[in-house]
């Protein structure tokens, strides 16, 4: 079995760590280059990193042409979104239903809110970390399938890891992150509507959602309330 230091050359190959540049454009127009990305992850002295799957792309007020109702940041900051309108390249670790932590990589200038919700992907270093976290998941497959599985896969948890910073990675509450891009744009990229998402925002109108096709780690859609043809 090859080593963590094989391991990692071998999913590094073709992919950089991200720069804030990067980020500096529209959730909507980041996002799909998110896709085929790795997110590295230490912490709680274990390292997992995955390969980044699925997507869903979040305007928040008065960013870019179209208001986003399905966004934290649609009515402006607030405590719970502030680290939305900070600088590209923070992760925004929020709370879902008072249960599952989600991780979005914050996109856009700073003072200008955005993010993009990492939906899933598939674990490519530290499985053993990642089952030992998700001990529901029947196959590796299922380790980071959903947003709140990702989280718990890489070990990162609301609200500590709010603002963790996944270009300088610098350590917060115990965990440092790398966002890591592909040197060419992924292929098979589909779009559609976002997964959940109450009324107009999860509609056919807010195709925000990417991810790359047939991939087995992709979750499985479903229309949020009031939001289904």
């Amino acid at each position: 079995m090859p080593g963590a230091t094989a391991v990692r050359a071998e999913w590094a190959a073709g992919r950089r760590p991200a720069r804030r540049d990067d980020l500096v454009g529209l959730p909507l127009e980041v996002a799909p280059r998110l896709l085929g990305g790795v997110l590295q992850v230490h912490s709680g002295g274990r390292d997992v990193a995955l390969r980044i799957t699925e997507v869903e792309a979040y305007h928040g007020q008065g960013t870019g042409d179209m208001p986003d109702p399905g966004s934290h940041a649609r009515m402006g900051p607030t405590a719970r979104n502030a680290t939305m309108w900070r600088e590209p390249g923070l992760l925004y670790v929020y709370l879902s239903h008072g249960i599952h932590t989600c991780i979005n990589v914050v996109c856009s200038p700073p003072g200008v809110a955005g993010a993009v919700l990492v939906r899933a992907g598939e674990v490519v270093e530290g499985a053993d970390a990642a089952a030992i976290r998700r001990p529901a998941a029947h196959t590796p497959r299922d380790y980071a399938r959903g947003p709140g599985r990702l989280a718990a896969a890489v070990g990162l948890r609301h609200p500590v890891h709010d603002g963790v910073d996944a270009i300088a990675g610098s350590e917060l509450a115990g965990a440092t992150v790398r966002l890591w891009l592909t040197n060419a744009q992924q292929a098979g990229v589909a779009s559609g509507p976002r997964v959940g998402v109450a009324g107009v925002a999860g509609t056919d109108a807010f195709p925000w959602r990417f991810w790359i096709a047939g991939d087995p780690t992709v979750s499985s859609f479903r229309w949020g309330r009031g939001a289904a043809p």
